[in-house]
């Protein structure tokens, strides 16, 4: 997740590690889903 964070900065990655937590959330609605997101709704 460490390096998922420098990849993709303002999604907070390394602080919450993926789970839904609040800042997750609002990073999302702020930057919208970026590409490591969308993989996940592939799966």
């Amino acid at each position: 997740m460490v390096k998922l964070d420098e990849q993709y900065p303002g999604y907070g990655f390394a602080q919450h590690k993926g789970y839904g937590t609040k800042a997750h959330y609002e990073a999302l609605e702020k930057l919208g889903p970026c590409y490591v997101h969308m993989l996940s709704f592939l799966h």
